[in-house]
């Protein structure tokens, strides 16, 4: 029920039951939410509540008093101190715009009125940075009377057009304040469709500046900022082929008989898919086949001259007659993710059921046609980007240099002397305000090798950074077959000549490759330098974590706690010694 399209009266009717169910999931993330109201906002709680349980995130809300949202921000406010968001949503419209031009209005009228308007905005965009965590705020709904007609667009006192320069300083704002994020109502209402949205009846008689209707896709909209900004994105689009990437059954049709490109209906539906797929994976999202037919066959179809697709844009291929959920399931582990970075989609509501009733955790797409696919992929929010590296822009050709790596390995019997001939390079520096965007993400995405599983936001990392109380440590990686991007991120706090390891992350692009040694040995050599003589760490287990269960033991570490929800070791700096490697070469930077 919260996957695009929506039935968004099914859920304003089920809302009770729907957070009973919801509430009963397991590993739920606990987060402190403060929503503050340009208008009315408690259906929007409410609501908004039911998609983040769906993304695993159990909220705790702050409700800001109606309409109060820039004295709550611009002025002290003890209550919202004492809350300490960790996500603050301001709730604005076109409703919370005191002044538009008029027709006739001189350019220093003009000028002083978007002035005015714009003074308001930045203002409590600096006033919320005080609390050091993301900022999700909406650009405005286009007005629903044009004073002018047509002309609204384009005159220099039109409201169209001064709602349009607004959201550009907001945009302009917000790229360059990596604390902001726009929840971006000008689209979701144009797309709902702008005479319901913004229905004047409901604004009137309850002061709602979104119909209850659209209330879902608004909170669906907000919920994929939050649950992104947490982690919680898919990675990989898994596809179908004989009718969802082309028309037609390659076995039976051959390549001249699929159908692809602008000569047909059916044709330029299925190239407005394939033209998808290619720009999420420049955004870094992974590419995979899962199909059911001979492998040969299979990749033939990418040899149409009117593929938009090649061979090499998918990190994974698997066609065969397996069972697709298999197939998903080798997938994930040739791609070292979990199944639950997936979104499979297929033609066939058979196999897509299949997957359903899976254990694997898969996001499978349900669409109406195979021609609004793009559309209910795009709408859905599994690839929500709230920030763009250049390790996302390479993202899939350094998947491809993994396949060369792993073919490297089978000339090799000894595993130390193939670690050795990839010529590895470790580069390692604090966390610089170039890399804060990277660790940030990187961070919130691992899952796998995380001992603690802690999420920082952007404003934390910075925190961390400028305290002298922290270990920062962030390593990129190379060898012969490329650059593997920045993969590796440690942070301990010193505390009473104690090192406390909050967080040791690894991309799972390089497990098994000795650079957590090299880490904890740079931890070795700083902790020394300020007077540490113990190191701690903790493991809190949960499903995805396991592989690194033995991580600290690896390193030397002693048990001398264990809980249920936690095991704590010990490292003595005078009775221990780290085990060093010779595989990477050490580079500070």
């Amino acid at each position: 029920m919260f996957r695009y399209p929506l039935d968004g009266n099914e859920i304003l009717r089920k809302k009770r039951q729907l957070r009973r169910l919801l509430l009963e999931k397991d590993n739920l993330l606990p987060k402190r939410i403060a929503l503050l109201s340009g208008s009315t906002i408690g259906e929007i709680s409410g609501i908004l509540e039911l998609f983040l349980l769906d993304s695993g995130i159990k909220p705790l809300f702050h409700i800001g008093a109606f309409n109060r949202y820039y004295e709550d921000l611009v002025f002290s406010n003890p209550t919202l101190t004492e809350f300490a968001p960790e996500i603050i949503y301001i709730h604005i419209s076109i409703h919370n715009i005191e002044e538009f031009p008029s027709p006739g209005d001189s350019p220093e009228v003009r000028a002083e009125i978007r002035a005015g308007e714009w003074d308001k905005l930045s203002r409590l965009l600096v006033a919320a940075q005080q609390y050091n965590c993301p900022v999700i705020i909406n650009n405005f709904e286009l007005p629903s009377i044009r004073i002018m007609g047509n002309r609204d667009a384009y005159d220099v006192n039109g409201r169209v057009r001064f709602i349009t320069e607004l959201n550009l300083m907001l945009a302009d704002y917000a790229a360059g304040h990596d604390y902001i994020y726009i929840n971006d109502i000008n689209y979701l209402s144009g797309w709902f469709g702008l005479e319901q949205w913004a229905d004047p009846g409901y604004y009137n008689a309850y002061k709602y500046a979104v119909a209850p209707e659209a209330i879902p896709l608004l909170c669906l909209s907000i919920s994929s900022i939050i649950k992104a900004l947490f982690g919680g994105n898919k990675k990989a689009l898994m596809l179908d082929l004989d009718n969802t990437l082309w028309n037609g059954v390659i076995g039976d049709d051959g390549v001249e008989g699929i159908l692809i490109g602008a000569e047909t209906p059916k044709g330029m539906a299925h190239a407005e898919i394939q033209k998808y797929a290619k720009e999420l994976r420049r955004v870094g999202i992974l590419l995979g086949v899962i199909s059911k037919n001979d492998e040969a066959l299979a990749k033939e179809g990418f040899t149409h001259p009117s593929s938009i697709l090649t061979e090499a844009d998918f990190s994974v291929f698997l066609a065969n007659w397996d069972e697709k959920r298999i197939n998903l399931q080798q997938a994930a582990d040739s791609l070292n993710i979990g199944t639950d970075s997936f979104v499979f989609v297929d033609d066939n509501p058979v196999e897509r059921e299949r997957i359903l009733e899976s254990e694997l955790s898969v996001e499978v797409a349900s669409f109406k046609s195979i021609e609004r696919l793009p559309q209910t992929l795009s709408m859905s929010g599994y690839f929500e980007v709230v920030s763009l590296s250049d390790d996302d822009l390479k993202r899939a050709e350094m998947y491809s240099e993994n396949r060369m790596r792993e073919n490297a390995i089978k000339e090799f019997s000894d595993y130390s002397e193939y670690l050795k001939s990839l010529e590895m390079k470790a580069y390692l520096s604090g966390f610089s305000t170039e890399r804060r965007e990277r660790i940030t993400q990187l961070i919130n995405k691992t899952n796998q090798f995380n001992n603690t599983t802690r999420r920082y936001t952007a404003e934390e990392i910075s925190v961390v950074a400028g305290d002298e109380r922290y270990i920062k440590i962030a390593a990129r990686l190379t060898d012969r077959f490329g650059d593997n991007g920045l993969v590796c991120v440690l942070i301990a706090e010193l505390k009473d000549h104690k090192a406390i390891i909050d967080l040791f992350i690894m991309s799972c692009r390089v497990f098994g490759r000795d650079l957590e040694y090299i880490l904890f040995d740079e931890l070795i050599r700083q902790v020394t330098a300020k007077g540490v003589d113990t190191i701690e760490g903790i493991y809190i287990p949960t499903k995805k974590n396991t592989v690194i269960e033995k991580l600290f033991c690896q390193l030397g570490f002693t048990e001398v706690e264990s809980l249920p929800e936690s095991i704590r070791y010990e490292f003595s700096l005078n009775d221990s010694q780290a085990r060093e490697t010779d595989t990477i070469e050490v580079i500070y930077e």
